[in-house]
């Protein structure tokens, strides 16, 4: 789960995103964590609740699988963390 540090916490969690399912938990605990449903989040960000669901469930576009693929290759690393995070 994305959250805030707390007293005496090291380090910050972050994400290493290798595939669209591992985007869609990040995204979807960081919804939980906002305490947002899909379809507010959905709407905030200007898609519908079914496609915010499918990137929730790793089920994502033809591009995201060319980025990821394309990363693993150069072997680079994606990683997701909350603004302000530094340590990770």
């Amino acid at each position: 789960m994305l959250s805030h540090l707390a007293a005496g916490d090291v380090e910050p969690v972050s994400y290493s995103i290798r595939n669209a399912a591992d985007l869609g938990a990040a995204i979807q605990d960081a919804r939980h964590e906002a305490g947002l449903t899909q379809a507010v989040l959905a709407e905030r960000a200007g898609v519908s609740r079914p496609y915010l669901a499918q990137v929730e469930r790793g089920r994502t576009s033809r591009l995201l699988d060319l980025v990821l693929d394309l990363l693993r290759v150069l072997d680079l690393e994606l990683v997701v963390r909350r603004r302000g995070d530094r340590g990770a």
